[in-house]
């Protein structure tokens, strides 16, 4: 299994503010959208009532603290801590492989990426090149752990780039 961050941060490395993303750029959407199409991804409960509902095509494993927290669907499980997302991540794309594929991606929030930064194998990090503000941050990480093995600039609707890093075994 290949565990993976994909997040959108600001230079600031604001994520969020008041549970909504700060900025809207399609391009980015669309490849959050790609990447995760028939995967099986991990997030907070915050950012799983952000999205409205659960989003096609995507097994959802849901962190709460919260015991009595209950989300009635087929895709989507609840658990209380990140081993527990990561282990039964493993399960299904073990015992469904051909309907999930290795790759397992976290998205979010900032509480689950700072807890998730010393398991995940690979981050796909798109960077906005301009401030803003926010409550929710993408936590620093260490080019000691992990190298920039591919990056693609964009100018428009403001600069950004796609990046991708990759644990260093």
């Amino acid at each position: 299994m290949i565990l993976t961050a994909i997040a959108a941060m600001a230079k600031n490395r604001v994520i969020g503010t008041d549970n909504k993303l700060p900025w809207h750029l399609p391009e980015d959407f669309k490849f959050f959208k790609d990447k995760t199409k028939g995967k099986v991804l991990i997030m907070g409960r915050k950012t799983f009532e952000s999205l409205g509902k659960p989003l096609p095509t995507r097994f959802h494993i849901v962190i709460t603290r919260n015991a009595s927290y209950k989300y009635e669907d087929p895709n989507v499980e609840i658990v209380s801590n990140l081993q527990q997302a990561v282990e039964l991540a493993h399960m299904l794309t073990t015992k469904y492989n051909a309907k999930f594929g290795d790759e397992v991606f976290v998205c979010g929030g900032g509480e689950i990426y700072t807890q998730s930064m010393d398991v995940v194998d690979k981050i796909y990090l798109t960077v906005i090149e301009k401030d803003f503000p926010g409550d929710a941050k993408f936590p620093e990480f260490s080019e000691k752990d992990f190298k920039l093995t591919e990056k693609s600039d964009r100018t428009e609707p403001i600069p950004f780039s796609f990046r991708t890093y990759e644990r260093i075994k």
